[in-house]
């Protein structure tokens, strides 16, 4: 039933229920406004449906699964450890439910009225929303847009049958016999490294000279050394050209330095970045709302629209980094300044994670960001070899780099690969956020025996006055 052409007012329209979308809502709801949040799908998006939440859970089966057959460096003897992997996707599903049930709870106790489909732009500040069922038109006085992105698909590689995107080898129902991956950043990594701790005989292609480009070398020879011990085979500086599949596997051929090869595995998985959603029936010309070159919404300080003052853009759609925390982070930010607050997005300490093993994780500045800024740095390496928590964890490798600028000890940037190294950056995203120096962080009493020491014994590194490694 469609409601006539009267259109209804609104304060709020928020297109998206991922983690940037409901949390911009519910921020917005706190402020007084009046909200209306919509999605064509699950609410919770991409990253709580299909990415961060269901990746980590079957990552997390994966580690379980490793520790049990590995059990004997404990003196402990475990035989016969099996996988059901039908009972492994229903611990993941029951997560994502549990996870998505909860943010619709958060909705409806913050009085976001909710609205299952989609967005059609009629003109700058009026949209219809659609379903099935019914299509109400809304005037807005301000929208925040949170659509998100989705895999990029591959001429070559076109997603189906055997080829799969991420949200396909998230569903899996039997654990492959082996698998390719084109593209070793963190969702190939990530992936590639679970199945193959489950048992799939797993391929990496990489167009560069190492999986995880974006990280420091020191951090991704770990992770790679780690990816052989479970038998990933890893191939860099390659380059995937096309893919046959039949209905029982897939053969793709790439090359390397000019040589042609192939292989051929159960299952061909493509994961080479994301594309934002901002094409399709949306109407953002309609809206005002322009666009970059690469689809995404060209916006300002406070997130937003320059083309359009009362439309707001976040998370994937917009430039930066495609990170559910950046977009949780700019919703707040968007819905702060809709009420008038003086609120700025700030990415100086934004950390990177990877759920590989080791982990890896990364804030502010590198030694090369910072010299290339012209900032004087000094930095120090703490190894988790000599922390007793991460030794009696048997969980040894790893390090982790401390960045501070030369001249005022203030702490600029970290970098660590090792266990938990995406809950121990978190202290030095704090430190940089509030300014603190190298000092702040060796005189703050750290408990003993935990992973959190590292982050004191790195600044003393830093500082030259190490206690349990020798100074170099």
């Amino acid at each position: 039933m469609v409601v006539g052409d009267a259109s209804l007012d609104i304060d709020t329209l928020v297109v998206g229920a991922g983690p940037g979308g409901y949390v911009a809502a519910i921020r917005a709801a706190q402020l007084g406004q009046k909200v209306l949040i919509v999605d064509k799908s699950e609410l919770g998006g991409v990253c709580l449906n299909r990415g961060c939440i269901p990746s980590k859970a079957l990552i997390s089966a994966a580690h379980q699964y490793e520790s049990a057959k590995n059990a004997d460096a404990f003196g402990i003897s475990v035989e016969n450890v099996k996988v059901d992997f039908a009972k492994t996707q229903e611990f993941k599903n029951n997560v994502v439910k549990k996870m998505t049930q909860g943010v619709g709870g958060l909705l409806k106790g913050n009085k976001v009225e909710v609205f299952n489909g989609e967005v059609m732009f009629i003109n700058e500040n009026e949209a219809r929303v659609f379903n099935d069922y019914e299509a109400p038109r809304y005037r807005f006085k301000h929208c925040i847009l949170a659509t998100g992105s989705r895999p990029i698909e591959l001429k070559p590689f076109p997603f189906g049958g055997r080829i799969l995107s991420s949200t396909e080898a998230l569903e899996l129902q039997e654990i492959p016999g082996s698998l390719v991956v084109i593209g070793g950043g963190y969702i190939g990594a990530e992936l590639g490294q679970m199945l193959s701790k489950f048992g799939t005989k797993v391929t990496i292609i990489e167009g560069m000279d190492t999986v995880l480009p974006g990280f420091d070398k020191d951090m991704t020879r770990l992770v790679a050394k780690s990816m052989e011990k479970t038998g990933i085979e890893i191939v860099t500086n390659a380059k995937a050209e096309s893919a046959v599949q039949t209905d029982k596997d897939v053969t793709v051929k790439y090359s390397v330095n000019g040589e042609s090869k192939e292989i051929t595995a159960d299952y061909l998985l493509v994961t080479v970045g994301r594309r934002p959603n901002t094409d399709g029936e949306l109407g953002l010309d309609l809206a005002g709302v322009e666009l970059d070159d690469r689809g995404l919404v060209k916006v300002d300080h406070q997130g937003r629209s320059v083309s359009n003052p009362k439309v707001f853009a976040i998370g994937d759609i917009v430039p930066g980094l495609a990170l559910a925390h950046k977009a949780s982070y700019e919703g707040k930010v968007a819905a702060e300044a809709i009420a008038g607050l003086p609120s700025v997005v700030d990415y100086k300490a934004i950390p990177s994670v990877v759920f590989t093993d080791p982990e890896c994780s990364s804030v502010g500045l590198t030694e090369k960001d910072a010299k290339e800024k012209g900032i004087k740095v000094k930095s120090g390496k703490f190894p988790f070899a000599a922390n007793g928590r991460a030794t009696s964890l048997n969980q040894p490798d790893g390090f982790m780099k401390l960045v501070a600028n030369a001249e005022n000890n203030l702490v600029i940037g970290a970098q660590i690969v090792g266990i938990e190294a995406s809950n121990l950056i978190t202290e030095i995203a704090l430190a940089i956020e509030m300014g603190a120096t190298l000092e702040d962080i060796s005189l703050t009493i750290h408990a003993h025996p935990t992973l959190g020491e590292i982050a004191m014994e790195a600044a003393e590194v830093v500082e030259g006055k190490p206690i349990h490694i020798i100074s170099r």
